[in-house]
């Protein structure tokens, strides 16, 4: 994240980026180095991990607005959560350049309504850049997939999945029998590391 860059001294800043060149991934920014069709999973935060989706108001809005922009992007849904400071989605696409840019409208529209209604026009910054993790298999799928759901849980702002409305879970309660999605739940229960680094709180 860029705020954990900042912490660094500047030799440690210079071997960073240094290290970065060598791979051929930009200076800065998250690097992307699966772009061809595929299963991704989404990661993205709100600057320095600020709570500007707190409201339940303003994450119904968000999910509205992710979900209509990723499907006019042509970019398959999957799964997604969203938290009062980040969100995650799980995508399938024939691109990951068509994710670019479904999350480019999608964090331009939200950084610029909601610093409007905060009082806060050119001085705020709203959204980190998102970062990817391409799915391998399977058991990666459904790690991932079971990750979205149990992360307000997780994140402590729920005793149980089921009390979290902002999350693709229940359209999987719907859609399966609730014995199909525990079983799933139980056979692939993401490993304690997942998320480590890039869904801190």
């Amino acid at each position: 994240m860029p705020y954990e860059y900042r912490k660094l001294s500047p030799k440690e800043r210079r071997e960073v980026v240094e290290l970065r060149r060598q791979r051929g991934y930009p200076s800065h920014a998250p690097p992307h180095p699966f772009r061809e069709a595929g299963y991704y999973l989404i990661n993205a935060a709100n600057f320095e991990h600020v709570p500007i989706m707190k409201s339940p108001e303003r994450r119904t809005k968000f999910q509205s607005i992710m979900l209509a922009t990723f499907e006019n992007h042509q970019v398959g849904v999957v799964g997604w959560v969203i938290l009062p400071n980040h969100y995650h989605v799980l995508v399938q696409v024939e691109s990951l350049d068509l994710v670019s840019k479904a999350i480019q409208r999608v964090h331009g529209s939200t950084s610029h309504a909601w610093n409007m209604q905060d009082g806060l026009t050119g001085k705020r910054k709203v959204w980190c850049r998102f970062s990817d993790r391409m799915i391998r298999d399977e058991m990666h799928f459904y790690h991932a997939l079971n990750y979205i759901h149990l992360n307000p849980e997780k994140h402590g702002y729920v005793l149980d999945v089921y009390a979290w409305e902002w999350s693709s879970f229940f359209t999987y309660v719907d859609g399966k029998e609730n014995e199909w999605l525990q079983g799933k739940l139980r056979q692939f229960t993401p490993p304690n590391d997942f998320g480590l680094g890039w869904d801190d709180s």
